[in-house]
């Protein structure tokens, strides 16, 4: 089985890389030929999604020939896709960053989602570019998001609803999300441990 794990926090030793690793860990006592794919957005040389990449973007789309430069960096955004293409299953730990997703996660996404790489368009309809058996999702956040506090998630939280969508607009046929709230609570101890305990039965849920 071939992981992708993608890793969205610069803080390595943070509450979502630590959740997602024991995730992952537990994945490899069930599947010791397990394959993991580690795909930092931090680590990773991610392109500008810049005027010159635009163009190049629109120069594949329309089978025109790209210099150099433009060149590089597509090959670099058919590189992004294409690991997201050969993978059996998709681990993400994401952060909640200003109600929301890191933007070097928004980064990966922006060049890697593009049309006949990871979804299809005819014009009309979206459909997906890639055939993923599952994604575990990590989220992870500060503060309680519950409908019943005072932050509820239907006015606050634009993190799940969003990444959930992307997966499942490529082409992930079943996206399992485990939330861990409070991490920046006196207890955030007791939530992180809890979330890793919920992340090893996660791996073990067929």
């Amino acid at each position: 089985m071939r992981v992708l794990h993608i890793i969205s926090s610069p803080r390595h030793d943070g509450a979502s890389v630590t959740i997602a690793s024991a995730l992952i860990d537990a994945l490899r006592e069930r599947h010791p030929d397990i394959d993991v794919d580690t795909l930092d957005v931090w680590r990773e040389e991610l392109p500008e999604f810049d005027e010159r990449v635009i163009a190049a973007k629109y120069k594949w789309v329309d089978q025109e020939p790209l210099d150099a430069v433009e060149s590089r960096a597509w090959a670099k955004i058919d590189d992004l896709a294409r690991r997201f293409r050969e993978a059996d299953r998709i681990v993400l730990g994401v952060p909640m960053w200003n109600w929301s997703i890191p933007y070097k996660l928004k980064q990966l996404i922006d060049l890697a989602a593009q049309r006949n790489l990871l979804f299809t368009y005819d014009g009309v309809h979206f459909g997906p570019a890639v055939d993923v058996a599952r994604a575990d999702v990590v989220f992870v956040r500060g503060q309680y998001y519950g409908e019943d506090g005072p932050t509820p998630g239907s006015v606050f939280d634009h993190q799940v609803a969003f990444v959930e969508f992307f997966l499942r607009t490529i082409g992930v046929h079943d996206v399992r999300s485990l939330i861990v709230d409070r991490t920046w609570d006196p207890a955030a101890e007791e939530a992180i441990a809890d979330g890793v305990a919920r992340a090893r039965r996660l791996a073990a849920a067929d």
